[in-house]
């Protein structure tokens, strides 16, 4: 395995706060402090649009030879690039934005970012602090609309308080739990003269988390793993986050126990690994849910018992015995009681399940899973990944996403963005290494794709960055393609263009007789009565890309399907934009219809798997 594969190189992203303080206290502006502490806790670049609030720190940017700022063309985009550079780094995404409005747009992705557990620090311009609930001109009170969806916000109305504050926002967000912190200053205090030395000093006496599992608890968790006969190792988006690939893969080979890979966790463990049973979900491969539902033992590392995984909660894993590990106390216990709970990072958790482990094998306690892994074996053959191709010729949109993924270079980063292209896109592409896929998962936010791969190619420019979008998704921020041209972002796009909001059409055609309230997004029948083109045509995805600075390309027929691929790889000046027109009557299948047990997966529509009842024992 290369570093590149275990993860090696995708650490729990830390702040830089520690070192030698200042030789010599510096005399300068709040705005001037805020610019050279962003320097000092390792911030590279900021995605954000100045306003008069924020104003006094975007002199001072101009100077910075360390602090790179990627002008948006919307505050919402400087939310997802921060998020897709954080998720494709590791490190701690930054956006910056003006009070009110500027402000008030970075509540979707603070509120993604904290859904996903993604290290952000969003930096918001306030009004001036006398002013301050009076109503004033683009006053709003940025600190109490996102209190429920930040890990904690600061409103910082001295200059003085500046640094330590910026140090604590990037180390409360980076550590622990990753997740989103909001800094909203007042313009007088940016204003104001001050004095600036580092390190400041970090004043969070309420803030420790724990990292270091308790030793009990971990020797009970190996105890059940070997005595279990149907165990799984269910993860999620926390190995990733605490760079425990390496870990995860010593642990699984060690035991042998299938592993089923959450939304969040694609490419924690190798896809093509024959320990991997898939993912596990609403819309997870057949294997993955039905080992879930079979287990008598699931170890659940760094994953929260999301109610797209459990389908209806009191119907899930009836005769599994829980071992829940994670970061969060608050996560354990939430939806399913655990029988071993394990708060700490997943990498020393799983690290020291790997030496109990081993120390339960010298003991001659080895677990036997053969007759597991029969079923497993059995299933995964009888109910695999797969499509139709469509009857009328007309481009199928799996096969458009399968074969990005096997023309695409190796370390490939995949950003999607949300609803039956995001599906599709898990399930057919490969992911063989951590942080190459990105997209949405807790708040499922439409326009995710096109920012969130901006952000990443920003922080990772050798790598090839492709957005797997839907025309409708990409109708909500696709502006951000005039920031990418001109800010020499080359990434690359992939509009799945069925005319329709796919997800939600599919929803209607299963559950609400083929009505089709409000989902069309192509023009409907012409004048003539005939029918339209397929796909999106207002807009033409490929004039308004090329008008925004990209190339753009347009592609209907599966014979032409490589070639535009191919050619979209090759161009690595200006972004790409290929608008795919696929059949619109492709569905997303397994399937585990909301609310419904997970016994009650579908393989396709109409075929609920036979697993026999000889597993129920």
């Amino acid at each position: 395995m290369t570093e590149q594969a275990t993860g090696a190189h995708h650490p729990q992203p830390r702040a830089r706060t520690g070192g030698q303080s200042s030789a010599t206290v510096e005399h300068v502006t709040g705005a001037q402090s805020l610019i050279r502490s962003l320097e000092e806790v390792g911030a590279e670049t900021v995605f954000g649009i100045p306003g008069g609030a924020i104003l006094p720190a975007y002199d001072p940017m101009m100077d910075s030879t360390r602090v790179r700022h990627v002008l948006v063309r919307h505050e919402q985009g400087a939310g997802h690039a921060a998020t897709g550079y954080a998720q494709a780094t590791g490190k701690v995404g930054v956006c910056m934005a003006t009070s009110g409005p500027g402000a008030t747009n970075l509540v979707t992705p603070i509120a993604d970012a904290h859904m996903d557990s993604v290290p952000l620090v969003a930096i918001t311009g306030q009004v001036a602090s006398k002013a301050i609930g009076t109503d004033a001109f683009q006053e709003a009170d940025i600190c109490g609309i996102t209190m429920p969806i930040t890990k904690h916000n600061f409103l910082v109305t001295k200059a003085e308080d500046i640094p330590r504050t910026i140090a604590e926002a990037f180390h409360i967000a980076s550590t622990g739990r990753p997740g989103p912190v909001l800094v909203d200053i007042a313009k007088d205090a940016l204003q104001a003269r001050t004095t600036f030395s580092w390190p400041p000093q970090l004043d969070l006496p309420g803030y420790r988390p724990v990292t270091k599992p308790h030793a009990k608890q971990i020797r009970e968790a190996a105890k059940l793993i070997t005595q279990a006969k149907r165990p799984v190792l269910y993860v999620g988006g926390g190995v990733l986050k605490a760079g425990a690939t390496a870990e995860l893969k010593v642990l699984a080979e060690l035991t042998q126990a299938p592993v089923t890979t959450t939304l969040m966790a694609l490419g924690a463990f190798p896809d093509s690994h024959p320990l991997h049973v898939g993912m596990p979900g609403m819309h997870g491969a057949v294997t993955a849910v039905t080992a879930l539902q079979k287990a008598d033992l699931i170890v659940a590392l760094g994953a929260r018992f999301d109610d797209r995984v459990t389908g209806k909660l009191d119907s899930f894993a009836p005769f599994a015995k829980i071992v829940h590990a994670d970061i969060d106390p608050a996560e354990i216990g939430k939806n399913r009681a655990a029988d071993v709970p394990i708060v700490g990072d997943a990498r020393e958790v799983i690290a020291d399940l790997v030496q109990a482990v081993q120390a339960e094998h010298t003991e001659g306690n080895t677990g036997d899973y053969s007759a597991w892994w029969k079923d497993l074996s059995r299933w995964r053959d009888t109910y695999p990944l797969g499509y139709d191709q469509p009857e009328d010729g007309s481009l199928s949109p799996q096969q458009v996403i399968q074969r990005i993924g096997q023309l695409a270079p190796e370390g490939t980063i995949y950003a999607a963005g949300v609803g039956q292209h995001q599906m599709w896109a898990a399930h057919f592409i490969d992911y063989e290494q951590p942080a190459t896929w990105l997209n949405s998962g807790g708040a499922g936010t439409m326009g995710y794709a096109v920012p969130a791969a901006m952000g990443a190619k920003a922080g990772m420019p050798d790598r090839t960055v492709w957005a797997i979008d839907g025309d409708g998704c990409f109708q909500m921020t696709n502006q951000e393609l005039v920031t990418c041209a001109l800010n020499n972002i080359p990434i690359k796009v992939a509009i799945i263009n069925n005319g329709a909001l796919g997800m939600v059409r599919q929803w209607q055609t299963l559950f609400y007789n083929q009505r089709y309230s409000n989902t069309v997004l192509h023009s409907g029948p012409g004048a003539d009565g005939k029918q339209p083109s397929a796909g999106t045509r207002v807009p033409d995805f490929v004039k308004l890309s090329e008008a925004m600075g990209c190339v753009a390309i347009r592609c209907e027929r599966p014979e032409d399907l490589d070639k535009v691929i191919q050619e979209a790889n090759a161009i690595n000046d200006r972004p790409v934009v290929i608008d795919f027109i696929v059949h619109e009557d492709a569905q997303v299948w397994p399937m585990v219809a909301a609310g419904t047990s997970n016994d009650e997966v579908m393989a396709a529509r109409g075929v609920r798997p036979d697993f026999g009842d000889n597993e129920d024992d």
